[in-house]
């Protein structure tokens, strides 16, 4: 092998090694975003706003907030938790695994949804025979199940409708279980029936607000050993930003002007 070949093989070599071993822009400049699953389409728009005006790239980790709680206790590498109750940001906070108390983003709210359109949701079509199954999400660690199981209790139908009751591991879940037809009918959130995957899929109402606790949303920046604090401080002012708000009112969020 000649001389200059096997100098620009070294060459090769120690450019290689330079470059390979800098961490990635995008990795060093990656968040990871814990997000309740009934916030799946909102936070794709969000995160996509925010990636074009910060230059972070934000990964999303949708899960039930309890589920996405236990994760962190055991010290899951998440920068943020966007949950869809307080419970679970108070409780991360009380355990000293937050930079600071919890804030209320946004307000929830409850719909009941069928992909089927010869079927018109309501209360009453519940109890009849044309509904087999009804999907919520598990009300043991998902916020939106547990609010449609007071739904339920408020009507009366608790007992009743226990045999036709399916339950998905979160809202996410949930949704499919609607949407494919695997159940007639289900609880979830407004912001899913909004988005525009959903919007002209089946028919839906609004659940009445009495007949179920108010559904505060809450966020925290987690206090980590890897944690990016400072991205996490900027998607979370992005979120309580102007745009931020209007990008949740449009999924249905009601949030504090």
């Amino acid at each position: 092998m000649s001389g200059n070949r096997i100098l620009l093989l070294s060459c090769a070599l120690v450019i290689s090694i330079a470059f390979g071993c800098k961490p990635k822009k995008e990795d060093a400049a990656l968040l990871r975003i814990a997000v309740a699953a009934n916030m799946q389409y909102a936070i794709d728009e969000l995160v996509a706003q925010f990636e074009k005006e910060s230059g972070y790239t934000c990964e999303v980790i949708l899960g039930s907030s309890g589920k996405l709680f236990a994760q962190i206790k055991e010290g899951a590498p998440y920068d943020l938790f966007l949950s869809a109750d307080m419970t679970y940001p108070e409780a991360l906070h009380s355990n000293n695994l937050t930079l600071g108390p919890p804030s209320i983003y946004a307000y929830g709210a409850l719909v009941l949804w069928t992909s089927e359109t010869t079927l018109n949701p309501s209360m009453e079509v519940l109890q009849t025979d044309s509904v087999r199954h009804i999907a919520l999400a598990n009300p043991k660690t998902a916020p939106y199940g547990k609010a449609a199981m007071e739904v339920l209790e408020y009507y009366g139908l608790k007992t009743p409708l226990s045999n036709k009751l399916v339950f998905g591991e979160s809202v996410g879940q949930t949704n499919q279980f609607i949407s494919s037809g695997a159940a007639d009918i289900g609880f979830t959130s407004e912001a899913v029936v909004l988005s525009r995957e959903m919007k002209n899929k089946g028919r839906w109402i609004l659940i009445n607000k009495t007949a179920y606790a108010p559904m505060p949303q809450g966020v925290v920046i987690i206090n980590g050993k890897m944690s990016k604090k400072q991205g996490a401080q900027d998607f979370y002012e992005y979120l309580f930003s102007k745009e931020g708000k209007d990008i949740l009112q449009k999924f249905g969020y009601s949030v504090h002007e």
